[in-house]
């Protein structure tokens, strides 16, 4: 890895002891039953050359987005943070405002929601769930997008309405990769990068592949798919750890994607690794002039 600096733009801590987990069940899930901190986070970041990070929203609570912002407020490390707000409270404004207001609230940089486990195929299309929505914009905000692959033509329609909203796309709409299939999944999201106030992040590859059977070469499909359609300059590199590690280490993940875009320029490979996730979230990594690169 030659990149003059790297941003995870997705990863995620969490202590069942501290913040409930309710989305950790099942045996092909257990490992995960445990905490993971900033501590274990830099030891693997710092080993693969990543310089800084965001760390994402995983539970629909008010509690976690205050705790993820004061954790930033004091590491070296994690320079932004996707939080949750209810988008469908009235005074989801006021409420981005009071996060702000409190520790760490310059780190917070986007907006989540669990839109993959709702049950109204039209959620993101709800006039509260709109309004919330245009209140995450009107803060300067980023809106991470976390759908599956069935989701993504809805996806597209709210974006083009709302062509004010960042959409940021989490690991490439999870796309089939354990059956190999790219339709519709690929002209679903061609449709959504082809509206500008989209793109994507390289990310969550690893566990849409099948457990344990896959190889670094499943990937390129998708990948390929996915540069084709957002190109270089609207692509950002996570790891999504910890949860890759139920099929990846750290730094594999790091390499999987380093080789995935190996067709690309030195610029456009900075661009993937780094400096699109400084624009898009607007960061200023800790000690470093990261959003000015």
């Amino acid at each position: 890895m030659t990149h003059r600096q790297i941003i995870d733009a997705h990863h995620h801590f969490w202590d069942p002891a501290v913040r409930p987990q309710p989305w950790i069940t099942g045996e092909a899930l257990a490992p995960l039953a445990r905490s993971f901190d900033a501590g274990d986070l830099a030891v693997e970041a710092r080993a693969a050359g990543v310089t800084a990070t965001v760390v994402v929203q995983t539970v629909c609570v008010p509690e976690e987005t205050p705790e993820l912002l004061l954790l930033a407020q004091g590491s070296d490390l994690v320079a932004g943070v996707v939080g949750w707000i209810d988008l469908t409270a009235p005074d989801v404004a006021d409420r981005i405002a009071a996060l702000r207001e409190g520790p760490g609230g310059d780190r917070l940089v986007g907006i989540r929601h669990q839109v993959q486990e709702e049950q109204d195929p039209g959620w993101l299309l709800r006039p509260d769930v709109r309004r919330g929505l245009l209140a995450v914009a009107g803060a300067g905000l980023a809106y991470d997008l976390l759908v599956k692959a069935h989701q993504l033509p809805v996806a597209a329609i709210a974006a083009a309405e709302l062509t004010g909203v960042a959409f940021v796309l989490d690991h490439l709409g999870k796309p089939p990769i354990a059956t190999a299939v790219l339709a519709p999944w690929a002209a679903d999201v061609r449709r959504l990068a082809a509206l500008p106030n989209t793109v994507c992040k390289l990310s969550g590859m690893v566990t849409e592949a099948a457990p344990g059977a896959w190889r670094p070469e499943d990937f390129a499909p998708y990948a390929d798919a996915v540069l084709d359609a957002f190109g270089p300059h609207r692509l950002l590199f996570g790891s999504d750890w910890p949860v890759c590690t139920l099929e990846a280490g750290y730094g594999e993940v790091v390499r999987i994607a380093d080789c995935l875009t190996d067709g690309l320029s030195h610029a456009e490979k900075d661009a993937v690794f780094s400096r699109n996730a400084a624009r898009v979230y607007g960061l200023q990594a800790p000690g470093s002039p990261v959003g000015a690169a």
